[in-house]
């Protein structure tokens, strides 16, 4: 009963999600699809290995030991490379050639934040 209560609670906040999209001005499609990606989420999320089981009822998944030390090194890594390269650009903009910073500059300073950060975590996780 367990497992089905986490079901439960899942499906009942992708149906939610799926709504509350839907009340925006999204196409109906997408709301259905935000849902659907929303439960299989869910469905993967406790055989990912990323999460520990314990007895919560609807939340019965929590993070154990080494996965939380691999996302803090994860986040670590991410925090470093997106300081490093937003200092690059302060210092260029600021001395070297001063002007403004486009917003596609900074956007691409956040990917590639977001980047080291997945690929991290999946490195840190594989090895």
């Amino acid at each position: 009963m367990n497992r089905m209560s986490y079901y439960l609670s899942r499906a009942f906040i992708s149906i939610v999600l799926g709504g509350l999209i839907a009340l925006t001005v999204t196409p109906w499609w997408i709301s259905v699809f935000v849902g659907l990606v929303t439960f299989v989420f869910f469905l993967w999320a406790p055989r990912s290995g990323r999460y520990a089981d314990s007895e919560g009822g609807v939340t019965p998944l929590e993070r154990d030991e080494r996965s939380r030390a691999i996302v803090g090194k994860a986040s670590r890594n991410a925090f470093l490379v997106t300081l490093l390269l937003l200092a690059a650009l302060t210092v260029y903009f600021g001395v070297i050639n001063p002007g403004s910073v486009s917003v596609n500059l900074l956007s691409l300073v956040l990917f590639l934040g977001m980047l080291t950060y997945f690929v991290s975590d999946y490195w840190l996780r594989r090895h």
